[in-house]
């Protein structure tokens, strides 16, 4: 099995009447990471959408080679980078130059997408989602074997085709692949890419299971990963209040998006993937995330560091709790099992 990993994730929300700017959100976050990545954060990933009047971050890029330039540790990732909005060559390309610049701590976390705002944004119909996705994946693919290939697809058309400069990782970055269906999590296993599974257990997470080993392989051997907030604190804390409070104004989009694309979304029947928020003293978190991982074979959980509208240094005694308190005794009680 891989090795536990714990970050953070970056989604740079900032609603309009925060009182502060997003230049100083930028600002303080990179700070924060740079702390993160002494005290023992291993991971950092950012959410991407467009379009948004809260600022929500379109482009992790730019944000991961900056934070890379101060860090020693971190792995930058996404859950998720929307491939329809991206041309596989070019982020193929901005990951090369990302990988060298952090000395080859870089992954990405791919999905197609939903909202049908974006859709129109970029000038394309929703109903090519599904090809997008599935040919962006065998371009990247391709892209990080390191050899010139061509591609003749129904989206993608070229010839001779090198992606320079080579990556710092052999193989190129590693390739997650989120799913919320059943057909997602075929996907999914169909290109053997690591696993980010949102929605219902029975419908994500047991499909590939089974699709897998129907396959002779053993999910095992791939990292599951999965953004859930965390925050360690007293029940009475004032903290907690603006926390749960951003929780609900961070998962209110996301509804929105699925009543406007006509889909489910996370809702229905059956025990869910469970992205609820954590709350509670260090002995609370380290029982509900040991129970967690050990269910659903979690390699890789990632908290919010900063949920809108706050202010980074709003959340440094539970980041510092989670990172130097919960996590050791976590990883440790895995390890015991």
């Amino acid at each position: 099995m891989h090795p536990l990993r714990f970050g953070v994730c970056y989604d740079f929300r900032n609603p309009p009447d925060s009182g502060f700017s997003n230049q100083t959100l930028y600002q303080e976050v990179l700070e924060q990471v740079k702390w993160l990545d002494q005290i023992g954060a291993e991971l950092v990933w950012f959410t991407e959408h467009h379009f948004i009047d809260d600022g929500y971050l379109p482009s992790f890029v730019p944000v991961a080679g900056a934070m890379a330039s101060i860090t020693r540790n971190v792995r930058f990732g996404t859950d998720i980078c929307l491939m329809p909005f991206n041309h596989p060559v070019r982020l193929a390309e901005d990951l090369a130059v990302l990988d060298n610049i952090s000395g080859g701590r870089v992954e990405l976390g791919l999905g197609m997408g939903y909202a049908p705002h974006e859709f129109r944004g970029f000038g394309l119909p929703v109903s090519r989602r599904v090809s997008l996705m599935n040919e962006g994946i065998e371009v990247l693919q391709r892209c990080f074997e390191g050899e010139k290939f061509s591609f003749h697809g129904k989206r993608y058309d070229f010839d001779d085709v090198i992606i320079t400069p080579g990556y710092v990782q052999e193989g190129g970055p590693p390739l997650f692949v989120a799913s919320m269906s059943e057909a997602g999590s075929r996907r999914v296993a169909h290109y053997d890419t690591h696993f980010l599974p949102q929605g219902q257990k029975a419908q994500t997470f047991d499909t590939w299971v089974n699709t897998l080993k129907a396959d002779g392989r053993n999910p095992a051997d791939y990292r599951v990963g999965i953004i859930r907030s965390i925050q360690v604190t007293e029940e009475d804390s004032p903290e907690l209040a603006l926390v749960k409070a951003a929780e609900r104004y961070r998962v209110k989009l996301y509804r929105r998006f699925f009543e406007e694309s006509g889909q489910q979304g996370f809702g229905g029947d059956g025990e869910p993937v469970n992205q609820r928020l954590i709350a509670g003293d260090v002995d609370h978190c380290v029982r509900e995330l040991t129970e967690f991982i050990t269910t659903f074979g979690m390699t890789d959980i990632v908290t919010m560091a900063v949920p809108p509208g706050m202010r980074p240094a709003q959340m440094a005694d539970s980041l510092e709790a989670l990172f130097t308190k919960v996590v050791p005794r976590v990883k440790a009680a895995i390890a015991e099992r």
